[in-house]
Parts: C-alpha cells; sequence; structure tokens
C-alpha cells in the first residue's frame, strides 16, 4: 500500500520495518509548501466544508509538518508503521482518500470529510503536558478554556529565530514605539533622527515600521497600534534575558525601566549579547499566552464581562511576538497572525 505520511518533527526517525521509500522531502523544497497548501485545501474541500473542531487540528498539524514521505507498505506491518507514524507525530493520506490517525482512525473521510467516531490527532506527549498545565494554572485564576483546543508545538517541532534576529526585533520595535510616544507628546521624531540614535533599529524595522517612521502625519490609529509595541517589545526583551521573569498579564509594562534598559546598553552590543531562554521557558509563555488570547476573544465575540486580572491589549501583542519568534506559518513580523 502506498501511504503519504507528514510528519511535524523537526527530526524523523528511520522506519524500521520493511518497506520502499518513494520519495521524501523537507522544509528546504519550495514545493512542499504548495503541495501542503493544495492538501489544506482538499482537507475542507475546496472550500465546501465548514470548520470544525477537527478539521481545524488537522490543518494545525499539515501547517507544522517538516516532512513528507511517500512509503510502499505491507499491511502485515501495520502494527510497526503505527509506532513509528506515533514517533514521528505523524498523519496518514491513504489511497482510499482519507487523511488518517497513527492508528488508522479517519480524521477526514475523503467523501464526507467527517472524521471516524473516537479518533483522535497525534501530539507530542510534551505538548500535551504543557496544555494540561496550562490549563490548571488559568482553571486556579477562573479561567477555562475548551479540551479541544489544539497543544502549540512541541519542543521537537518548534523552531525559533535566531537570538540576534529577536534582539533586532527589539530594538526595532523600541525605536517605533518612541516615535509613537513623540507624537502623543506633540513633538514627533523624524526618521533621520531615530536613524541617528538607532541606527540598528531602522535596518531592522519590517517595511510597515519604515513606512511609520518615515510618515510626517501618520494616522491616529498607527500611533497607537506602534505604542502598543512597547508589549511586543516586553515579551521578546525577556525572551532574550533582558528581564529577568515575564509577569502574568495583568497591567502594562514598566515603559520607563523597558526604555532605560534598552537605551543603556549599544545596539551592538545588545546584538551580541543576546542569548534565547530554553525552549521549555518559551513554549510555556506561549501556551499560557495563547489559551488567555482564546478567553479573551471568546468573551469578547460572546458580549461577556473581560475577564477580571487579564490586560487584552498585553495579551494580544504577547500573542504577536511569540508567534513571529516561533516561526508560526513562517510570517514575516507585517505579516504575522495570531488565530485562536
Amino acid at each position: 500500500m502506498l501511504l503519504n505520511v507528514y510528519a511535524t518533527l523537526r527530526g524523523v526517525p528511520e522506519p524500521s520495518f520493511p518497506h520502499r521509500l518513494v520519495n521524501r522531502r523537507d522544509r528546504r523544497d519550495a514545493e512542499l509548501g504548495r503541495h501542503l497548501d493544495g492538501f489544506m485545501g482538499y482537507v475542507m474541500g475546496g472550500g465546501t466544508r465548514p470548520m470544525t473542531a477537527m478539521r481545524y487540528h488537522v490543518l494545525q498539524h499539515l501547517g507544522r509538518v517538516q516532512h513528507h514521505l511517500s512509503l510502499e507498505v505491507d499491511l502485515e506491518h501495520r502494527a510497526a508503521l503505527e509506532a513509528w507514524a506515533i514517533d514521528a507525530n505523524a498523519i496518514l493520506f491513504t489511497p482510499d482518500g482519507h487523511v488518517r490517525a497513527p492508528d488508522g482512525a479517519v480524521l477526514v473521510a475523503g467523501d464526507s470529510g467527517e472524521p471516524a467516531p473516537g479518533a483522535r490527532m497525534p501530539y507530542p506527549p510534551d505538548a500535551v503536558r504543557r496544555r494540561d498545565a496550562t490549563a490548571a494554572v488559568l482553571r486556579a485564576r477562573g479561567i477555562t478554556t475548551p479540551e479541544d483546543l489544539p497543544p502549540i508545538p512541541s519542543e521537537g517541532e518548534v523552531e525559533f529565530r535566531t537570538p540576534a534576529d529577536v534582539a533586532r526585533r527589539c530594538l526595532a520595535l523600541f525605536a517605533c514605539a518612541v516615535r509613537a510616544e513623540s507624537f502623543a507628546s506633540g513633538q514627533p521624531i523624524p526618521r533621520a533622527e531615530l536613524a541617528a540614535r538607532l541606527p540598528i533599529a531602522v535596518e531592522a524595522m519590517s517595511p510597515g515600521e519604515l513606512a511609520f517612521a518615515s510618515d510626517r502625519a501618520p494616522d491616529p490609529q498607527a500611533v497607537v497600534n506602534h505604542a502598543w509595541r512597547y508589549e511586543a517589545l516586553a515579551v521578546l526583551w525577556w525572551a532574550i534575558g533582558g528581564t529577568p521573569s515575564l509577569g502574568f498579564p495583568e497591567a502594562p509594562c514598566d515603559v520607563p525601566a523597558l526604555a532605560k534598559a534598552m537605551l543603556s546598553t549599544p545596539g551592538e552590543a545588545i546584538v551580541a549579547a543576546a542569548r534565547l531562554r530554553s525552549t521549555t521557558e518559551l513554549l510555556d509563555a506561549l501556551d499560557l499566552t495563547y489559551r488567555l488570547a482564546w478567553a479573551v476573544t471568546d468573551a469578547r465575540i460572546n458580549d461577556r464581562a473581560p475577564l477580571d486580572g487579564i490586560e487584552p491589549g498585553v495579551v494580544a501583542e504577547r500573542h504577536y511576538a511569540l508567534n513571529w519568534l516561533t516561526r508560526f506559518e513562517d510570517a514575516d513580523w507585517d505579516d504575522v497572525t495570531t488565530p485562536t
């Protein structure tokens, strides 16, 4: 039987059972991204199927795929195939047009698009443990999130931006936030002055940030948006060790202290000294932020009172920054999305 295997782990173990490898590719092959886009369209029936919890889980998996393998395998080796697919955190596409879990359960039927009763998506154990631990922390604060909200990437799946890139992003965010503040004070700082004071910051700006830095009369909402970027800066500054801890998002960050820290060290030294925190710490922060973002959005769209002790703007900025840090959908800064 010919199987197409979609594995999300960066390192896929070699199959220990008899098989014939027909094809193998990873994220370095640009064609894989186009193939996965087409496969996502297949899962959604070419746009004719509504989003469901299972289809959302499958789409999330496909968005994280690191390796695509085509194998010919005899069905007598089914048990070994299942164990290997679990270790690779893989889902399978079989000749009958079904998308299947490692145990063969149908996740997306080729005809109806529906899962088989009891079918479950595979997730790495550490991602599941992290999800459950975060849910317990939130429950202790009176915040509940759905059990079927998927885990974030595991330690074996995630790929971070480089420490130097994170440091440069901090500098760019700082420069734009400072310029936003200058408009609020009635003394806007021109781009040339920013470039003179913070040259690395301007060099690191995204196209959208460069447009804001150059605009003599930006839209008031753009000024507000860039002022909020202090919160994105705060979480990325923490991520490279600029601050010792990241508090619960109950209130805006200490802007004066953050600005003092950014200005006390030359940009070149900030970049040179940047070191990412442990993978565990960073993913714990992302998982908490992701589930809080869901809870904040759920309260808003259902016209409920805002969550007690949570600042929605802080959650939103942290979510944006952490999705960029973890290369969510490989998006550049201006194109980051934060679905919940």
